[in-house]
Protein backbone atom coordinates (compact mmCIF):
# COMPACT_ATOMS: atom_id res chain seq x y z
CA UNK A 1 0.00 0.00 0.00
CA UNK A 2 1.22 3.78 -0.76
CA UNK A 3 2.07 5.80 2.25
CA UNK A 4 3.70 9.21 2.66
CA UNK A 5 6.39 9.67 5.03
CA UNK A 6 7.17 12.18 7.21
CA UNK A 7 10.99 12.97 8.00
CA UNK A 8 11.12 13.99 11.34
CA UNK A 9 15.21 14.93 11.70
CA UNK A 10 14.79 16.40 8.28
CA UNK A 11 11.91 19.14 9.29
CA UNK A 12 13.38 19.71 12.67
CA UNK A 13 16.96 20.55 10.48
CA UNK A 14 14.45 22.69 8.01
CA UNK A 15 13.12 24.39 11.02
CA UNK A 16 15.95 25.43 12.87
CA UNK A 17 17.69 26.83 9.86
CA UNK A 18 15.16 29.14 9.34
CA UNK A 19 14.57 30.04 13.28
CA UNK A 20 18.37 31.16 13.15
CA UNK A 21 17.95 32.89 9.77
CA UNK A 22 15.20 34.72 11.31
CA UNK A 23 16.37 35.63 14.55
CA UNK A 24 19.62 37.09 12.87
CA UNK A 25 17.41 39.65 11.38
CA UNK A 26 15.10 40.20 14.07
CA UNK A 27 12.23 39.30 12.28
CA UNK A 28 8.92 36.85 13.57
CA UNK A 29 7.32 34.01 11.55
CA UNK A 30 4.49 31.68 11.14
CA UNK A 31 4.51 28.67 9.88
CA UNK A 32 1.69 27.78 6.93
CA UNK A 33 0.51 24.33 7.70
CA UNK A 34 -2.44 23.69 5.19
CA UNK A 35 -0.03 21.35 3.34
CA UNK A 36 -0.79 18.99 6.32
CA UNK A 37 -4.46 19.27 5.31
CA UNK A 38 -5.45 18.74 8.68
CA UNK A 39 -3.53 15.85 9.79
CA UNK A 40 -3.46 16.08 13.51
CA UNK A 41 -0.30 13.92 13.71
CA UNK A 42 1.51 16.18 11.22
CA UNK A 43 0.45 19.40 13.06
CA UNK A 44 1.56 18.25 16.86
CA UNK A 45 4.99 17.58 15.27
CA UNK A 46 5.61 21.20 14.00
CA UNK A 47 3.80 22.60 17.74
CA UNK A 48 6.88 19.90 19.35
CA UNK A 49 9.17 21.69 17.39
CA UNK A 50 8.32 24.89 19.43
CA UNK A 51 6.10 26.69 16.44
CA UNK A 52 4.10 29.49 18.18
CA UNK A 53 2.21 31.07 15.45
CA UNK A 54 0.47 28.83 12.47
CA UNK A 55 -1.31 29.21 9.76
CA UNK A 56 -3.86 28.10 7.46
CA UNK A 57 -6.68 28.85 4.51
CA UNK A 58 -8.78 26.15 6.80
CA UNK A 59 -10.83 26.71 9.63
CA UNK A 60 -11.02 22.99 10.53
CA UNK A 61 -7.14 23.06 10.75
CA UNK A 62 -6.75 25.55 12.94
CA UNK A 63 -9.68 24.29 15.20
CA UNK A 64 -7.05 21.18 15.42
CA UNK A 65 -4.15 23.77 16.15
CA UNK A 66 -6.26 24.79 19.19
CA UNK A 67 -7.33 21.73 20.60
CA UNK A 68 -3.54 19.79 20.45
CA UNK A 69 -2.05 23.33 22.44
CA UNK A 70 -4.25 26.29 22.41
CA UNK A 71 -1.20 29.03 22.98
CA UNK A 72 -0.40 28.62 19.81
CA UNK A 73 -1.20 31.62 17.42
CA UNK A 74 -3.26 30.79 14.71
CA UNK A 75 -3.56 32.81 11.39
CA UNK A 76 -6.24 32.48 8.53
CA UNK A 77 -4.93 33.62 5.46
CA UNK A 78 -7.24 33.85 2.85
CA UNK A 79 -10.60 36.39 3.14
CA UNK A 80 -12.93 34.59 4.72
CA UNK A 81 -16.51 33.73 3.41
CA UNK A 82 -19.49 35.20 5.87
CA UNK A 83 -20.70 32.11 6.48
CA UNK A 84 -17.37 31.29 7.86
CA UNK A 85 -17.22 34.33 9.89
CA UNK A 86 -18.45 32.73 13.21
CA UNK A 87 -16.29 29.76 13.37
CA UNK A 88 -13.19 32.01 11.82
CA UNK A 89 -13.61 34.36 15.06
CA UNK A 90 -13.59 31.43 17.05
CA UNK A 91 -10.46 29.46 15.88
CA UNK A 92 -8.06 32.10 14.10
CA UNK A 93 -6.84 34.98 16.36
CA UNK A 94 -5.37 36.65 13.22
CA UNK A 95 -6.96 37.35 9.81
CA UNK A 96 -5.20 38.55 6.31
CA UNK A 97 -8.59 40.77 4.88
CA UNK A 98 -8.96 43.28 1.97
CA UNK A 99 -12.77 43.78 1.98
CA UNK A 100 -14.46 46.08 4.35
CA UNK A 101 -17.87 44.53 4.76
CA UNK A 102 -15.93 41.50 5.52
CA UNK A 103 -14.46 43.58 8.20
CA UNK A 104 -17.45 45.32 9.76
CA UNK A 105 -19.17 41.45 10.24
CA UNK A 106 -15.63 40.31 11.88
CA UNK A 107 -16.52 42.93 14.02
CA UNK A 108 -19.76 42.08 14.58
CA UNK A 109 -19.03 38.66 15.77
CA UNK A 110 -15.90 38.98 17.85
CA UNK A 111 -17.84 41.47 19.87
CA UNK A 112 -20.62 38.83 20.19
CA UNK A 113 -17.83 36.12 21.26
CA UNK A 114 -16.28 38.96 23.46
CA UNK A 115 -12.68 38.23 21.35
CA UNK A 116 -10.64 40.75 20.13
CA UNK A 117 -9.61 39.68 16.47
CA UNK A 118 -6.32 41.00 15.18
CA UNK A 119 -6.34 41.96 11.64
CA UNK A 120 -3.48 41.90 8.54
CA UNK A 121 -4.87 44.06 5.93
CA UNK A 122 -3.40 42.65 2.73
CA UNK A 123 -2.57 45.23 -0.08
CA UNK A 124 -2.23 44.75 -3.87
CA UNK A 125 1.04 44.82 -4.86
CA UNK A 126 1.80 43.36 -8.60
CA UNK A 127 0.37 39.77 -8.29
CA UNK A 128 -3.84 40.99 -8.71
CA UNK A 129 -4.57 38.42 -6.16
CA UNK A 130 -6.27 39.39 -3.00
CA UNK A 131 -5.41 43.08 -1.58
CA UNK A 132 -6.44 46.88 -1.12
CA UNK A 133 -4.93 48.88 -3.97
CA UNK A 134 -2.46 50.99 -2.42
CA UNK A 135 -4.31 54.33 -3.35
CA UNK A 136 -7.46 53.38 -1.36
CA UNK A 137 -5.43 52.16 1.21
CA UNK A 138 -5.48 55.35 3.44
CA UNK A 139 -9.32 55.38 3.40
CA UNK A 140 -9.47 51.85 4.10
CA UNK A 141 -8.00 52.20 7.02
CA UNK A 142 -9.92 54.90 8.48
CA UNK A 143 -13.13 52.92 7.66
CA UNK A 144 -11.57 50.26 10.21
CA UNK A 145 -9.30 51.11 12.82
CA UNK A 146 -11.90 52.30 15.14
CA UNK A 147 -14.36 48.86 15.14
CA UNK A 148 -14.82 47.69 17.69
CA UNK A 149 -12.80 44.05 18.89
CA UNK A 150 -10.94 44.55 15.38
CA UNK A 151 -6.95 45.47 16.04
CA UNK A 152 -5.18 46.09 12.40
CA UNK A 153 -1.79 44.26 13.67
CA UNK A 154 0.07 44.64 10.56
CA UNK A 155 0.08 45.35 5.89
CA UNK A 156 0.63 42.71 4.14
CA UNK A 157 1.22 41.52 0.45
CA UNK A 158 0.76 38.17 -1.26
CA UNK A 159 3.00 37.63 -4.48
CA UNK A 160 4.37 34.80 -6.92
CA UNK A 161 0.82 33.38 -5.89
CA UNK A 162 -1.44 33.83 -8.86
CA UNK A 163 0.69 35.82 -11.64
CA UNK A 164 3.88 34.67 -10.87
CA UNK A 165 4.95 37.99 -9.85
CA UNK A 166 8.27 38.02 -8.05
CA UNK A 167 8.91 40.32 -4.77
CA UNK A 168 11.25 42.72 -5.42
CA UNK A 169 12.71 45.43 -2.78
CA UNK A 170 10.57 48.18 -4.42
CA UNK A 171 7.74 46.29 -3.82
CA UNK A 172 8.55 46.02 -0.28
CA UNK A 173 10.11 48.82 0.32
CA UNK A 174 6.60 50.68 -1.07
CA UNK A 175 4.60 48.48 1.50
CA UNK A 176 6.76 49.98 4.37
CA UNK A 177 6.00 53.23 3.39
CA UNK A 178 2.44 52.63 3.50
CA UNK A 179 2.43 51.37 6.88
CA UNK A 180 4.78 54.88 8.03
CA UNK A 181 2.14 57.06 6.33
CA UNK A 182 -0.68 55.13 8.10
CA UNK A 183 1.22 55.42 11.51
CA UNK A 184 1.61 59.12 10.92
CA UNK A 185 -1.43 60.22 9.90
CA UNK A 186 -3.39 58.32 12.69
CA UNK A 187 -1.02 58.24 15.13
CA UNK A 188 -1.60 54.37 15.71
CA UNK A 189 1.17 51.63 16.11
CA UNK A 190 0.67 49.04 13.19
CA UNK A 191 3.49 46.24 14.55
CA UNK A 192 3.81 44.09 11.46
CA UNK A 193 4.81 44.76 7.60
CA UNK A 194 3.89 41.08 6.74
CA UNK A 195 5.92 40.99 3.53
CA UNK A 196 7.57 37.85 3.71
CA UNK A 197 6.55 34.09 2.29
CA UNK A 198 8.19 31.54 0.76
CA UNK A 199 9.40 33.65 -2.61
CA UNK A 200 10.70 36.67 -0.11
CA UNK A 201 13.51 34.29 1.39
CA UNK A 202 16.17 34.68 -1.14
CA UNK A 203 15.78 38.65 -0.60
CA UNK A 204 16.63 37.76 2.85
CA UNK A 205 20.01 35.51 1.81
CA UNK A 206 21.42 38.25 -0.32
CA UNK A 207 21.03 40.81 1.58
CA UNK A 208 18.11 42.57 -0.37
CA UNK A 209 15.32 42.76 2.27
CA UNK A 210 14.22 46.29 2.91
CA UNK A 211 14.42 46.78 6.85
CA UNK A 212 10.68 47.46 7.46
CA UNK A 213 10.12 44.36 6.68
CA UNK A 214 9.39 42.07 9.78
CA UNK A 215 7.13 39.15 9.32
CA UNK A 216 7.01 36.17 7.12
CA UNK A 217 4.43 33.59 6.77
CA UNK A 218 6.53 30.50 5.55
CA UNK A 219 5.47 27.18 3.97
CA UNK A 220 7.21 25.34 1.07
CA UNK A 221 10.44 26.73 1.66
CA UNK A 222 10.31 24.95 5.68
CA UNK A 223 9.46 21.95 3.60
CA UNK A 224 10.97 21.34 0.66
CA UNK A 225 14.23 24.04 1.30
CA UNK A 226 14.26 25.49 -2.15
CA UNK A 227 15.40 28.76 -3.27
CA UNK A 228 12.23 29.95 -5.07
CA UNK A 229 14.00 32.24 -7.19
CA UNK A 230 16.76 30.24 -8.81
CA UNK A 231 14.14 26.87 -7.93
CA UNK A 232 17.48 25.19 -6.22
CA UNK A 233 17.82 23.76 -2.74
CA UNK A 234 19.23 25.80 -0.10
CA UNK A 235 22.33 25.35 1.27
CA UNK A 236 22.25 23.49 4.68
CA UNK A 237 18.45 22.76 4.34
CA UNK A 238 16.88 19.48 2.98
CA UNK A 239 14.58 18.86 -0.09
CA UNK A 240 13.13 15.88 1.13
CA UNK A 241 11.32 16.00 4.62
CA UNK A 242 8.53 14.08 2.56
CA UNK A 243 9.11 10.36 1.09
CA UNK A 244 6.55 8.67 -0.93
CA UNK A 245 6.65 5.00 -1.22
CA UNK A 246 4.52 3.71 -3.73
CA UNK A 247 3.82 -0.42 -4.30
CA UNK A 248 4.31 -2.03 -7.46
CA UNK A 249 1.46 -4.26 -7.81
CA UNK A 250 2.21 -5.78 -11.26
CA UNK A 251 5.23 -6.32 -13.66
CA UNK A 252 5.42 -7.22 -16.93
CA UNK A 253 7.41 -6.90 -20.15
CA UNK A 254 5.07 -4.78 -22.71
CA UNK A 255 5.12 -3.54 -25.74
CA UNK A 256 6.46 0.12 -26.05
CA UNK A 257 3.53 0.92 -28.45
CA UNK A 258 -0.24 0.36 -27.43
CA UNK A 259 -2.32 -1.29 -30.10
CA UNK A 260 -5.61 -0.79 -31.56
CA UNK A 261 -7.73 2.25 -32.49
CA UNK A 262 -6.90 5.11 -30.80
CA UNK A 263 -9.38 7.37 -28.95
CA UNK A 264 -9.09 9.91 -26.01
CA UNK A 265 -8.27 8.40 -22.32
CA UNK A 266 -10.42 9.33 -19.90
CA UNK A 267 -8.07 12.19 -19.10
CA UNK A 268 -9.14 13.72 -22.66
CA UNK A 269 -5.48 13.17 -23.92
CA UNK A 270 -4.76 11.10 -27.13
CA UNK A 271 -1.51 9.15 -27.13
CA UNK A 272 1.09 10.21 -29.68
CA UNK A 273 2.96 7.52 -31.71
CA UNK A 274 6.34 6.90 -32.10
CA UNK A 275 6.99 5.16 -35.04
CA UNK A 276 10.82 4.53 -34.60
CA UNK A 277 9.63 2.48 -31.16
CA UNK A 278 7.37 -0.21 -32.90
CA UNK A 279 8.36 -3.77 -32.41
CA UNK A 280 9.97 -2.57 -28.87
CA UNK A 281 9.26 -3.73 -25.37
CA UNK A 282 10.59 -2.83 -21.77
CA UNK A 283 9.80 -3.95 -18.45
CA UNK A 284 6.44 -1.61 -16.93
CA UNK A 285 5.61 -1.27 -13.85
CA UNK A 286 2.14 -0.17 -12.07
CA UNK A 287 1.84 1.72 -8.87
CA UNK A 288 -0.74 1.15 -6.35
CA UNK A 289 -1.53 4.85 -6.39
CA UNK A 290 -2.76 7.61 -9.14
CA UNK A 291 -4.41 10.53 -10.43
CA UNK A 292 -7.06 10.36 -7.98
CA UNK A 293 -4.20 11.54 -5.61
CA UNK A 294 -1.34 12.84 -7.06
CA UNK A 295 -0.42 14.32 -10.80
CA UNK A 296 2.52 12.66 -11.91
CA UNK A 297 4.20 15.47 -12.61
CA UNK A 298 4.58 16.78 -9.33
CA UNK A 299 6.63 13.37 -8.37
CA UNK A 300 10.69 13.10 -8.45
CA UNK A 301 11.37 9.49 -8.87
CA UNK A 302 14.63 8.83 -6.65
CA UNK A 303 15.75 6.48 -9.24
CA UNK A 304 16.72 8.38 -11.95
CA UNK A 305 16.76 5.25 -14.28
CA UNK A 306 13.15 4.91 -15.37
CA UNK A 307 10.54 7.03 -16.09
CA UNK A 308 7.01 7.90 -15.77
CA UNK A 309 4.37 7.08 -18.94
CA UNK A 310 1.82 8.01 -17.75
CA UNK A 311 -1.42 7.80 -14.82
CA UNK A 312 -5.07 6.86 -13.98
CA UNK A 313 -7.37 7.61 -11.61
CA UNK A 314 -5.88 4.55 -9.18
CA UNK A 315 -2.64 3.29 -11.25
CA UNK A 316 0.92 5.23 -12.44
CA UNK A 317 2.61 3.18 -14.79
CA UNK A 318 6.53 3.26 -15.21
CA UNK A 319 8.93 2.38 -17.82
CA UNK A 320 11.66 0.90 -16.23
CA UNK A 321 13.20 -0.21 -19.58
CA UNK A 322 15.78 -3.60 -18.97
CA UNK A 323 14.47 -3.16 -15.18
CA UNK A 324 18.41 -3.74 -14.14
CA UNK A 325 17.43 -3.13 -10.38
CA UNK A 326 15.55 -5.99 -10.72
CA UNK A 327 12.12 -4.57 -9.23
CA UNK A 328 9.74 -7.03 -8.63
CA UNK A 329 5.99 -6.75 -7.59
CA UNK A 330 5.92 -6.18 -4.12
CA UNK A 331 8.63 -3.66 -4.06
CA UNK A 332 8.36 -0.28 -2.86
CA UNK A 333 9.44 2.63 -5.41
CA UNK A 334 10.05 5.95 -3.56
CA UNK A 335 9.55 9.37 -5.03
CA UNK A 336 10.52 12.99 -3.46
CA UNK A 337 7.87 15.68 -4.03
CA UNK A 338 6.76 18.88 -5.51
CA UNK A 339 4.93 20.80 -3.03
CA UNK A 340 1.52 20.45 -5.16
CA UNK A 341 2.20 16.68 -5.04
CA UNK A 342 2.90 16.89 -1.95
CA UNK A 343 -0.56 18.85 -1.13
CA UNK A 344 -2.29 16.47 -3.11
CA UNK A 345 -1.67 13.55 -1.40
CA UNK A 346 -1.96 14.96 1.78
CA UNK A 347 -5.40 15.79 0.80
CA UNK A 348 -6.19 11.71 0.05
CA UNK A 349 -7.79 9.65 2.25
CA UNK A 350 -5.97 6.75 0.40
CA UNK A 351 -2.77 7.02 1.19
CA UNK A 352 -1.11 6.77 4.69
CA UNK A 353 0.66 9.11 6.37
CA UNK A 354 3.71 8.30 8.63
CA UNK A 355 6.55 9.42 10.39
CA UNK A 356 9.97 8.52 11.23
CA UNK A 357 13.05 9.66 12.51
Amino acid sequence: MAFLNLHRGKLKQNFDYLSNLFDSQDISWGVVSKIFCGNRAYLKELIDLGVREIHDSRISNLAKVKEINPDVQTVYIKPPSKRNIEKMVMYADVSLNSELTTIKWISEEAVKQKRKHKIIIMVETGDLREGVMGDHLIDFYASIFELPNIEVVGLGTNLNCLNGVMPSSDKLIQLSLYKQIIELKFNKKIPWVSAGTSVTIPLMLHQQLPKGVNHFRIGETLYFGIDLFEEKLIDGMNADVFELYAEIIEMQEKPLLPSGALAANPQGEIVEIDQSLYGKSSFRAILDIGLLDVDPKYLLPEDGEFEILGASSDMIILNLGLNTKKYKVGDLVKFNLKYMGALGIMNSSYVDKKISD
